[in-house]
């Protein structure tokens, strides 16, 4: 899979840009704000339906207009597609496929799947717990799109819930909005919970490809890594979908006095953790700057391996991650990713970027984007 054809219309910092992208190694290079980033950010946006950088879409509409448009062609084997999204102030978002305008934004997910590393990724270690589940949540949409629209139920319902709650409704209905709650959650939950076990052994693998010494094919081995889930609903081991809505049940009921109370729910998927330790120890407390930012980097590189075992092998999207690691993590993650399809690159300094990862190269400068002879 890879991203053949880039166009944007008053997106960030850009009015009007075309580009034309080969697969393999991509490197975009320039100074900081002059616009490399929004390149990865709208492939991203195109891919996941959010940004790595903000949490709402007005900031993605640039100056003075009043909508933005991301309009890419994805080929995926021998089949071509092309995807638009217009971003539009104070309205929905209308999204067409091979023109053909599409029910809801995310019936384009699927289309294109990425994996972006980042200099926000060490929040995915260091961050609160909202960071981890939501690098979980944008997993599973990743791989089964349809999972999207559990999680948008979920949210609903939660925040119908927590109206109740603070005393804006007829309490008496709480038990409806309680099966509703466990429902979604439950099936969320289950996600959460099988995938986790997915990614355990390809987490411990690419940490120690990363973070290891000596040569990538026989590392030394660093200290062990773990993750593990902790649910605020307390699942029987091996429960099932619906033994997991039963004491997510179950553990609503016994928490709502102090619910009415605070005027908050206190149990399910958004109240839950992904611990992530190193040596047996949580690393958001105990991880050095160096271990973070492997461990971070684990993270992306087993998400990576999911997407291509699921046949959907994604673009790779580098966000001046190179600044950010010293020369050894530099050279081992260089060589990692480049076998990737495609991998789209950029830095502030050319420099920063190991020779392993040669390819065409372009030059950003106040929102003008050059190739490089």
């Amino acid at each position: 899979m890879h991203v053949t054809h880039l166009q944007l219309v008053d997106f960030r910092s850009y009015p009007a840009l075309e580009l034309t992208l080969p697969p393999g190694v991509v490197t975009f290079v320039g100074a900081n704000g002059q616009g490399k980033t929004n390149l990865l950010e709208a492939i991203g946006y195109l891919a996941t339906l959010g940004s790595h950088r903000v949490s709402t879409d007005a900031p993605l509409i640039r100056e003075g207009a009043e909508r933005a448009v991301i309009r890419s062609r994805v080929v995926r084997g021998d089949r071509a597609a092309l995807a638009e999204i217009e971003i539009v102030t104070g309205r929905a978002n209308r999204v067409r496929l091979n023109r053909r305008q599409l029910p809801r934004p995310r019936d384009l997910l699927g289309l294109l799947s990425v994996v972006l590393f980042a200099p926000e990724d060490l929040a995915m270690v260091k961050g609160d717990p909202t960071e981890r589940r939501r690098f979980l949540d944008d997993l599973l949409v990743a791989r089964t799109p349809r999972l999207a629209g559990v999680i948008s139920d979920y949210e609903r319902v939660l925040r119908q819930r927590t109206t109740l709650l603070r005393g804006r409704g007829d309490l008496r209905t709480l038990d409806s909005w309680d099966e509703a709650l466990a429902r979604h959650g439950a099936e969320l939950l289950a996600a959460r919970l099988g995938l986790v076990d997915e990614l355990r052994p390809l987490v411990a693998a690419a940490y120690t490809a990363v973070a290891g010494s000596g040569d990538l094919a026989s590392p030394t081995p660093p200290a062990p890594v773990g993750l593990d889930y902790r649910s605020s609903v307390s699942p029987p081991e091996g429960a099932d979908r619906e033994a997991l809505a039963a004491a997510m049940l179950s553990q609503l009921a016994a928490l709502r006095p102090r619910e009415v109370e605070r005027g908050v729910t206190l149990a399910g998927p958004h109240r839950d953790e992904l611990m992530l330790s190193i040596s047996g120890r949580a690393a958001r407390g105990y991880a050095s700057h160096g271990e973070s930012w492997s461990l971070a980097l684990a993270l992306r590189l087993a998400s990576f391996e999911l997407l291509v075992a699921d046949d959907r092998e994604p673009v790779l999207l580098l966000d001046d991650v190179f600044a950010e690691l010293d020369t050894h993590r530099r050279r081992r993650l260089a060589e990692l990713v480049a076998p990737a399809e495609q991998v789209l690159i950029t830095a502030a300094v050319g420099a920063d970027v190991p020779a392993e990862l040669g390819g065409p190269r372009f030059v950003v400068e106040t929102g003008e984007v050059r190739s490089v002879d």
